[in-house]
């Protein structure tokens, strides 16, 4: 598919969308977008996005529509509820959902997809904010592999790293496994800057010999500068990372595994939330462990 042969619907215009639909129309595509908070599109508008007030207004213009929402249930209404994907997208559609979500919805998305004559893959991200401004996310998909072939330029306008990881859903397994790396992770990096604080330590020299070393992680890399520089704004929102934890967390009790440094990752974080910070980026964690 070549650049004007494609009309893109993006639903979903957050911290991630926005990035990502920038860098479509940097690279020559028509985008078409609804989000529920128009607001939030007003920047991509202003790069020459095209708005709609209605997943019903906006799903017939597309031959591509890309999903980027919040939650499960957000992705469930947005392809299955009235007036939905589903229903209204025309004979040939690719579908993305690049939501972190259930890889069994994907796989009911894939399968309804395809009776209705249209292809559906599941793409989730990884890379944050920053990724999806400068275009470098990792993108993980899954879903028929002509189709993925079909979606390439579009993949590579927005992400660096694109991975087929297998059938519908194989995308959203890896995200899961994605996911539990970062809850880990992120524990140490809170606990070994928290650490370095208590010791007397100048946080950022500390970095200097830790970040490249055996230690080194996009989140130490990326977001320890912020916990040093008392900056908590969400890059990744810390009620989509308890909403993620959770879709990994079900994911692996049906498959029989245990996932201990998991489940307390999702412990802290729901506390973390308690205390009023669920709108707060995940290096929020921080002011758990420092206390």
């Amino acid at each position: 598919m070549g650049n004007q042969s494609v009309t893109i619907g993006f639903i979903g215009v957050g911290v991630m969308g926005r990035g990502m639909v920038g860098n479509l129309l940097k690279n020559g595509y028509e985008v078409h977008v609804y989000t529920r908070t128009k607001a939030k599109a007003e920047r991509v508008i202003g790069q020459g996005a095209i708005w709609h007030d209605s997943i019903a207004h906006l799903v017939p213009t597309a031959s591509v529509v890309i999903t980027m929402v919040g939650t499960p249930q957000d992705v469930e209404d947005v392809y299955f509820g009235e007036g939905s994907v589903l229903q209204l997208a025309t004979l040939g559609t690719h579908l993305v959902d690049m939501t972190t979500s259930s890889p069994t919805l994907a796989v009911r998305i894939a399968n309804a997809a395809q009776v209705r004559g249209l292809f559906a893959l599941d793409a989730p991200v990884s890379g944050g904010d920053i990724g999806a401004r400068d275009g470098t996310l990792s993108i993980m998909v899954g879903g028929d592999r002509d189709a993925y072939a079909r979606m390439l330029p579009i993949f590579h306008a927005m992400g660096k790293i694109i991975v087929h990881q297998g059938a519908a859903g194989a995308g959203q397994h890896t995200k899961m496994s994605n996911q539990i790396t970062v809850a880990a992770n992120m524990i140490g990096v809170c606990e070994a800057l928290a650490y370095a604080k208590r010791a007397g330590l100048d946080p950022t020299t500390v970095l200097q010999s830790v970040a490249s070393g055996a230690a080194g992680s996009w989140s130490l890399s990326h977001l320890a500068p912020r916990i040093i520089n008392g900056d908590f704004a969400p890059g990744f929102y810390v009620k989509h990372f308890i909403k993620d934890m959770k879709i990994a967390l079900d994911s692996a009790r049906e498959m029989g595994l245990k996932t201990p440094g998991l489940a307390l990752a999702l412990e802290l974080y729901e506390q973390l939330a308690t205390m009023g910070e669920e709108e707060s980026g995940t290096q929020a964690l921080y002011k758990l462990i420092d206390g």
